[in-house]
């Protein structure tokens, strides 16, 4: 009976690394913190000026006090005004992805796939849903790993 030697870590670890899933969230990783600061940028230099033009660029001073008295460190103080500043940063950074990233790039991928297809004189327009993807997705991996699990 020949015992089956295991890997050393250094080779498990090794293994790890070189998986295309790690290097490609490692990437994304970096582009993000990257992208991160570009929307910040517009956000900050374009968008708060321009919300600060109609109201106030900080809505941090604004809060209610849950007792009678809320004079330096005592009393229950809501900071309403923090929350509501963080959400509206949100939708405001949400709304400048959206609009000045995400919605281009969609619609440069379409033209690019209609300039495609006509050149392969296909004109049948097929509209994929995510959901369908991310279904087709999940059934080649079940088929690659060759497992008995049905696909939903």
């Amino acid at each position: 009976m020949s015992a089956k030697k295991e890997p050393s870590v250094w080779q498990g670890f090794k293994a790890f690394l070189m998986r295309g899933n790690v290097v490609d969230l490692a990437v994304a990783v970096v582009i993000g913190a990257a992208f991160t600061n570009i929307v910040n940028s517009v956000v900050k230099g374009i968008i708060n000026p321009l919300v600060g033009a109609i109201g106030t660029t900080s809505l941090d001073n604004y809060s209610s006090c849950l007792t009678s008295s809320c004079q330096g460190h005592h009393g229950i103080r809501l900071m309403w005004g923090s929350v509501l500043g963080s959400a509206l940063n949100f939708v405001i950074t949400a709304a400048v992805v959206y609009f000045l990233m995400v919605l281009p790039m969609a619609k440069y991928l379409a033209r690019i796939e209609a300039r495609r297809r006509a050149r392969e004189g296909t004109h049948e327009v097929v509209e994929v849903t995510e959901l369908e993807v991310l279904k087709e997705i999940r059934d080649a991996l079940v088929a690659q790993r060759g497992s008995g699990h049905d696909a939903r």
